[in-house]
């Protein structure tokens, strides 16, 4: 049976179109900097992941999140005597990250804007709602996109349902990202597209593995090479 052609590129926004976790990392060496007292810094790693990994099913993705695992871990590694002035670094810390300028990745606007002339362009991003309409607003990049769909997590129900209520299917979405975990694998799952751009070193909870030889896969070193893709893609599912 032949392909139903794409009509729909969705776009995942932090690492992809943004700079993200490079902030996050250099908080966390700022945590396990104020803490350096009471642990060595892989254990204050190891403490603060599992704090996050506990925490996102009440405090989901984001920064504000991150804070509060940070100071629940201060709280545990130091068995509730963690000084009130490293509790305010900490604060301080995360008012900067949700502060910080955005900074696009190279080829982000020329890659939406050329998806835009010739596709439904949706940007699908997880985290703290405030946020990232703050870092959309900020990017420049707002008015080339027809829907934007801020989600507390993507999983293939997450994507079948938002898919839905912009009118397409998961066969003809084309979904591009950094998170194997997020943006390909249950995109994939649902019968859709998935194009890992990678881009430094993934967050430990985004971890996953590549599908290698999966007919709709496809990695690109960045979003230069997206246009190309999406022009052979166009050939291969009309043909």
């Amino acid at each position: 049976m032949q392909a139903k052609p794409i009509a729909t590129v969705g776009f995942d926004a932090d690492d992809t179109l943004w700079q993200n976790e490079a902030f996050y990392r250099l908080t966390q060496d700022r945590f396990t900097g104020l803490l350096a007292d009471y642990a060595e810094a892989d254990h204050l790693h190891e403490r603060l992941l599992a704090a996050e990994r506990r925490n996102l099913g009440q405090y989901g993705f984001g920064i504000k999140g991150f804070v509060l695992s940070m100071i629940e871990a201060a709280i545990e590694v130091t068995e509730g005597h963690v000084p009130a002035s490293v509790i305010a670094e900490l604060m301080a810390a995360g008012r900067e990250m949700l502060n910080h300028p955005i900074e696009l990745l190279p080829h982000a606007q020329e890659a939406v804007a050329a998806a835009a002339r010739e596709y439904r362009v949706l940007l699908i991003t997880k985290g703290d709602l405030l946020d990232q309409e703050r870092k959309l607003a900020q990017s420049g990049l707002g008015d080339l996109f027809h829907g934007v769909e801020i989600v507390s997590d993507k999983t293939p129900t997450a994507y079948r349902r938002l898919f839905a209520r912009h009118g397409t299917t998961a066969q003809e979405v084309l979904m591009v990202g950094n998170s194997l975990k997020s943006d390909v694998l249950p995109v994939i799952e649902t019968g859709g597209w998935g194009v890992h751009v990678p881009h430094g070193e993934p967050w430990a909870l985004e971890r996953a593995e590549p599908p290698t030889g999966h007919p709709r896969f496809h990695s690109l070193p960045d979003l230069g090479d997206l246009s190309a893709l999406l022009q052979a893609l166009h050939s291969g599912t009309r043909g």
